[in-house]
């Protein structure tokens, strides 16, 4: 970037932050004291066994980096090497397990929606967000606009590309990107997250289908908000650098109602904690969603730079990094580990042991996970 450009966008942040210090229901959350919602049948498996469970799992799942790509429509995150592969599995209670590449930084890509949306929906109310976006799944890629331009609509939901942009649209006026990554810091329990500025410029080079998107949602009214303002905020959204145990303390927060387990702080109200894990079930692995939440049946969140943010309710929160990608944009190895631990671990949302008891003796359950159907 041009000195002019860099002086200008430090303009725009130092009045974003002058105007728009985050919200008081942010800023001065109480600390609440409450004891884990831990579900009553959910006991994870002692350390050693879980690790021993989770190792295997990720032996599998590097078996499908081959089938899949990174993303080099952002040239930056083309240089990734696709063979990493990491997991944090945080417990509400017991130890925190992590294998792997757990500890590379990659940048949050859309993971980093979830966060705009907990935002939102604290700063501007229910109300004002869901005026912008709806609540369905689109069945598109995460980049379409098909939806847009064909349909007098808004956007589908907020966690995809154009509903995240109308999220920031309406953001934009009442927080700053310093406001943004400092709370991002603390609800993932790092203070080591800093805005990657290598891919930040790498993605403002190359957004054209962003900006697209943004232009037109400003025609139809629902982005009233300077367009390239908007279209910084959302890429520096983006650009923020994290890792899977970063990721895995966000999830377990979500996980215990918007709530720290280690010192009862919380983060969220526990109605934007629903709101937030019943969009990620729904909408979180965009045109893949559905066959998601069937094989695997844990609230995730995916994002280009290989993130997973996966909530496995009042049980853990997990964070995986793999940067091969499917051709929906989601980890191809993340998506795999993910399915191979969700019931060995009973992770599933919907797991419970008394029905599980009738899988050991489905001989069609059996014959439909060999054939891959599930």
């Amino acid at each position: 970037m041009t000195d002019s450009m860099n002086n200008e966008n430090k303009e725009i942040d130092q009045q974003q932050e002058a105007n728009g210090a985050i919200h008081k229901k942010l800023a001065e959350r109480k600390t609440v004291h409450i004891e884990p919602v831990i579900d009553r049948h959910y006991q994870l498996r002692e350390t050693s066994k879980a690790k021993e469970i989770i190792q295997k799992a990720m032996d599998l799942a590097r078996e499908e980096i081959p089938k899949g790509a990174v993303a080099t429509y952002i040239p930056e995150l083309g240089k990734m090497d696709p063979h990493q592969l990491g997991i944090c599995l945080y417990p509400l209670k017991g130890d925190k397990i992590c294998l792997g590449d757990y500890e590379t930084r990659f940048t949050m890509q859309s993971v980093s929606k979830v966060i705009m949306l907990i935002v939102a929906l604290e700063v501007c109310g229910l109300k004002s967000v869901f005026r912008k976006v709806g609540m369905e799944p689109s069945g598109e890629a995460f980049d379409s606009l098909v939806e847009l331009d064909v349909n007098d609509s808004k956007p589908y939901n907020p966690l995809i590309n154009s509903g995240a942009l109308a999220v920031c649209g309406l953001l934009l006026p009442e927080v700053s990107f310093q406001d943004m990554l400092r709370y991002t810091r603390n609800v993932c329990s790092d203070q080591g997250i800093e805005l990657n500025e290598a891919v930040f410029d790498s993605e403002m080079k190359t957004c054209s289908r962003n900006r697209s998107i943004a232009y037109l949602l400003q025609s139809k009214g629902i982005i009233t908000t300077d367009v390239e303002d908007t279209l910084r905020f959302y890429t520096k959204m983006c650009s923020m650098d994290v890792t899977a145990e970063s990721l895995a303390n966000l999830g377990k927060k979500l996980a215990n109602d918007g709530v720290c387990v280690e010192d009862g702080k919380r983060y969220m109200s526990s109605r934007t904690a629903r709101i937030v894990k019943t969009l990620m079930l729904t909408c979180g692995m965009y045109d893949g969603s559905g066959s998601f939440a069937i094989k695997v049946g844990i609230p995730t969140k995916s994002g280009v730079g290989g993130g997973l943010l996966s909530v496995s309710d009042k049980r853990a929160g997990i964070g995986v990094f793999g940067p091969a990608l499917d051709a929906q944009g989601n980890s191809i190895a993340g998506c795999k580990l993910l399915r191979e631990i969700s019931n060995e671990l009973r992770l599933n949302l919907f797991y419970d042991p008394e029905w599980n008891k009738e899988d050991a003796g489905d001989t069609v359950l059996r014959e439909m996970q060999a054939n891959s159907v599930l």
